[in-house]
């Protein structure tokens, strides 16, 4: 059968209106269908050209381009690849719900803390790349959930242990007060003595309020620093002057090395650093037996400097090396604090002090005791140094193994 361009133009046209009519009634079924399950989308789906087809020839049927016997070959061919589609889209159907049900329980189990079982053989690019990114979350929401336990936990040991600190020095103030209203105590001597121990413990409890307001400050990211370039000598010096006089009383020895004038700079805040480098010192005068001796030593890189103290402590043990910086802790199970002692706030206070600066601290056994590092940026302003003030082997590999 020859068809004139006529009857041509006439069959496009009767075979497009077919193709938008039911194009369209599939568009809005699937519309209505969104909040069915993915079997129904993909029967429509797959219904939709069979549907076309059988229209189109029906229409064309109807205009007379087909004779019933060329209509019911048409339909019958259209009719079992229709099922062909059918059954095809189906088993797709089903293979992306069991996928798609494996990412809901996986998502589930997420969400209710459980561990996480990803999906095995995912049926498409989309659904493994969504497979992966839910592991990585998981990853994620398990390092922050860790996080919050372990942050949780340290609170609440620092409460507790706070309250213990400050109960101590609190009861001492009372019984002395009590005992001076009493009249207990006869003598002048005695009475200069009770007044002077509750100086002394009313400053102490101004220093835990103090380092509790300062960790807060950290904790919260509102600490403010004023940095300025400056050489890490300069602050270094001034916290060894101030702890000159601790250290000669109880007989140590402070062997500096490499803390001369000059040097590259760093920038920093200097009352801030001070009282980094003063704490580390105070607690090395402190945890090293009389005649020993405490080594400070500074060396740099082309990135950082770094300051090492080192004392005689005897060490820490292996299990606490890594909690040393940990909020209130102090290496022992008794909570009852020494004369000099603080609230075991002092090394936290330090990490977050040096953390804000872009530094890092560490600690690690080393001879006799143990040893802290600082490694501060260096400053971007330009500078001079001595050429002979290079880091040497030892103490520059311990602070990369900072990094």
């Amino acid at each position: 059968m020859v068809l004139h361009p006529h009857d041509v133009g006439v069959l496009v046209a009767v075979s497009a209106a077919s193709s938008v009519v039911v194009t369209t009634a599939g568009l809005f079924l699937l519309k209505a269908a969104r909040r069915r399950p993915l079997r129904d989308a993909a029967l429509i789906v797959a219904l939709t050209p069979v549907v076309t087809v059988v229209v189109a020839a029906i229409a064309a049927t109807m205009w007379m381009f087909l004779s019933k016997r060329q209509f019911g070959v048409l339909f019958a061919t259209v009719v079992f690849a229709g099922i062909g589609g059918v059954v095809t889209s189906m088993v797709l159907a089903r293979t992306l719900m069991r996928g798609s049900d494996a990412l809901r329980a996986a998502a589930n189990a997420l969400t209710r803390g459980e561990p996480y079982v990803g999906p095995i053989g995912t049926p498409s690019a989309e659904l493994e790349a969504l497979a992966a990114e839910l592991e990585a979350a998981h990853s994620r929401l398990d390092e922050a959930r860790r996080h919050d336990r372990a942050v949780e936990e340290s609170r609440r040991e620092l409460i507790a242990w706070v309250s213990h600190d400050l109960r101590t020095p609190l009861a001492g103030i009372r019984a002395m007060a009590e005992a001076l209203e009493d009249n207990v105590v006869f003598t002048d001597e005695d009475r200069a003595l009770y007044h002077r121990r509750i100086r002394v413990e009313v400053e102490r409890l101004a220093r835990m309020v103090d380092d509790l307001f300062e960790l807060s400050r950290i904790h919260a990211g509102a600490l403010q620093l004023s940095p300025r370039p400056m050489a890490l000598a300069d602050v270094v010096r001034e916290a060894v002057a101030s702890a000159t006089p601790v250290a000669s009383a109880k007989g140590i020895h402070l062997a500096e090395s490499g803390t001369e004038t000059g040097g590259p700079l760093v920038d920093v805040d200097p009352y801030a650093l001070t009282r980094v480098v003063g704490n580390l010192l105070g607690n090395a005068i402190r945890h090293t037996p009389p005649d020993g001796s405490v080594d400070i030593g500074m060396v740099h890189d082309d990135d950082f400097v770094y300051l090492s103290i080192s004392d005689e402590c005897g060490g820490i043990a292996d299990v606490d090396i890594d909690r040393v910086f940990e909020v209130a802790f102090r290496g022992a199970p008794a909570r009852t604090p020494a004369p000099d002692g603080g609230a075991g706030l002092g090394l936290a206070i330090a990490r977050g002090i040096v953390n804000a600066h872009n530094g890092r601290i560490g600690a690690e056994n080393v001879g006799p005791g143990c040893r802290f590092t600082i490694a501060l940026p260096r400053s971007r302003e330009v500078h001079t140094f001595d050429p002979a003030d290079q880091p040497n082997g030892r103490i520059r590999g311990d602070a990369e193994s900072l990094t």
